[in-house]
């Protein structure tokens, strides 16, 4: 785990180690998608990660899908994140915004218009989606038009410049766990016959655009990007064509040198090496369910630049001195995970807290 606790410098910037805090669905967001007042406090409490990923917010009304999660697109929103920003930066630490569009992936009942959702295709997800009146079936989507794509592509870049001024240091571009730019990836949530759809390298299309018009916005250096090769999640399903796709996309995407590429691993270690060729810039990798004694594993083989990590992350503020004094560890409490107040939030406890409830 030694290789973790090495400098290094992302977007132009220093970070004191190599782990990072990966993007977190809280919804605690106000009823406007405003950050909650104890978003600051939450943020603030983990900066010792270094750099901090924020969890999914909606670059416009559209991309909502789950109930209380945040926006960037109203000057409501920006000075709600402006207080987690200064937060983060009291302790100095990086904030990056997660940008997510959830396409298909939510239920109108979540949205402030009510609209159907939008998708690449009009084909269900085949999940539910907790409301405020329990679980339900996403419903089909509206296939976007190219009017809907075009509004897209700027209400993402629109909605970098807004987290630029809101003080965070960079966004980054959800393209991953079925979301909807991982939906325009996937040919079996994919079905146009446009320049977004069809053969397996204009799938890509939406994506680079969206990339290239955020870092039109703010500088490549303020932008990474999220993708999940092969992750079966959300009603995805991506097939053998699945390497081709995505080093195609990558390989794109490596042109506009972002700050760093985001893999969430789905197993496939072939296919992570071609990537990491392909991608010639700082590469973060995070693997769902690692164990404590594997975190540092992908820095140490040179398979990653940094690593994520979340649920370690949410449980745990002072994670880092935990880790390198080998302290155990909170654990999370899933109950608590979505919704509600400052239990479960902010009121994890600190290392020398908890020696003092042991003593």
């Amino acid at each position: 785990m030694a290789h973790l606790w090495s400098p290094f410098t992302l977007g132009g910037k220093p970070l004191p180690h190599r782990l990072a805090m990966a993007a977190m669905t809280r919804g605690r967001a106000l009823p406007d998608g405003t950050p909650h007042p104890d978003a600051a406090i939450y943020y603030g409490q983990r900066a010792g990660l270094g750099l901090l990923i924020a969890e999914g917010t909606q670059p416009s009304a559209d991309g909502q899908g789950y109930l209380s999660t945040p926006g960037i697109y109203t000057d409501a929103h920006v000075a709600g994140w402006k207080r987690v920003a200064d937060a983060v930066h009291e302790r100095k630490a990086l904030l990056f915004i997660q940008l997510m569009h959830v396409g298909r992936m939510g239920h109108p009942e979540n949205t402030p218009h009510h609209r159907q959702m939008l998708a690449p295709s009009a084909i269900a997800a085949g999940v539910d989606i907790f409301t405020a009146e329990g679980m339900k079936p996403a419903p089909i989507p509206r296939e976007m038009s190219s009017a809907d794509v075009r509004q897209t592509i700027g209400d993402f870049a629109s909605a970098a410049r807004r987290a630029i001024d809101a003080g965070a240091d960079g966004v980054e571009i959800h393209a991953a766990n079925g979301y909807l730019l991982h939906q325009f990836l996937a040919a079996n949530a994919n079905h146009r016959d446009d320049d977004y759809g069809g053969d397996s390298l204009r799938r890509v299309g939406l994506p680079l655009e969206i990339a290239a018009a955020v870092v039109d916005a703010i500088g490549p250096q303020r932008v990474g990007i999220r993708i999940s090769p092969g992750l079966k999640i959300g009603g995805i399903v991506e097939g053998e064509e699945t390497p081709e796709v995505y080093r195609h996309l990558v390989r794109e995407l490596s042109r506009l040198q972002l700050a760093y590429l985001h893999i969430t691993h789905a197993g496939d270690e072939d296919l992570l090496a071609s990537l990491r060729q392909d991608w010639h810039g700082p590469l973060v990798v995070n693997r769902p369910g690692r164990a404590r004694s594997a975190i540092g594993e992908d820095v140490a083989a040179g398979v990653a630049d940094m690593v994520s990590v979340g649920r370690m992350a949410l449980a745990n503020p002072d994670l880092v001195d935990r880790l390198k004094t080998e302290q155990p560890l909170n654990e999370g409490n899933p109950a608590t995970f979505y919704g509600g107040g400052a239990a479960g939030y902010i009121d994890y406890p600190m290392m020398e807290a908890t020696a003092a409830e042991s003593a």
